[in-house]
């Protein structure tokens, strides 16, 4: 006879897998984040430029599977883009 898993361990088990995977996109996002920044700081527009995409594909990704709460992730864009913005827009 088989025995059947409580719906309790099984709750706590998805909730892992969950877990788990957003730590993983958590984990990209900061990632993108910090190479963006890393990038800004060196001066360098075109790597600025090519982070700053890839940031933001990342974040809305996030936001998308629910992992990242949509205000949060306009609020990381905005401030990402004034980075950008300052740093090499407005400095010409």
């Amino acid at each position: 006879m088989s025995i059947k898993k409580t719906s309790a361990e099984k709750r706590f088990a998805q909730s892992e897998v969950r877990r788990l995977r957003n730590k993983s996109i958590k984990s990209k996002c900061h990632t993108c984040v910090r190479r963006f920044v890393e990038a800004v700081q060196k001066k360098d527009q075109k790597a600025s430029e090519d982070a700053l995409k890839i940031l933001v594909k990342e974040l809305d990704s996030a936001r998308g599977k629910g992992v990242l709460k949509p205000n949060a992730v306009s609020r990381k864009k905005s401030r990402m883009m004034k980075l950008y913005n300052v740093s090499f827009l407005q400095s010409k």
